[in-house]
């Protein structure tokens, strides 16, 4: 599942859309008009975000809605740092580590 998240979130179009969302629901025409795609690749954009759960589709009216799914963004964003930081405590020379003792043996 985190897979189908960050294969959604390769795309800078995405990620766009759900900056846009972050200031709260649209329609995907409110969101459609931030960009110079056409309908189709809009369409599959917010398709990909949905699948991957990272925005929620709710009909309003004859509308839909979208807003972001904050506990799968947050939760990408999680794995992600947490990727990073063990990432870069495993290379010769990545950085600082959380333990102050290899702090104090470095200096």
């Amino acid at each position: 599942m985190q897979s189908d998240v960050f294969k959604a979130l390769a795309h800078p179009d995405r990620r766009r859309i759900l900056a846009l969302l972050k200031q709260g629901p649209k329609s995907s025409g409110e969101i459609a008009q931030h960009f110079p795609s056409a309908w189709p690749t809009m369409t599959r954009h917010l398709a990909v975000l949905k699948d991957a759960d990272l925005v929620v589709a709710e009909r309003d009216g004859a509308s839909i809605l979208y807003r972001a799914n904050a506990s799968v963004v947050e939760d990408a964003a999680a794995a992600l740092l947490a990727l990073l930081r063990a990432g870069a405590g495993d290379e010769p020379g990545g950085g600082p580590t959380d333990n102050p003792s290899d702090r104090e043996a470095a200096e």
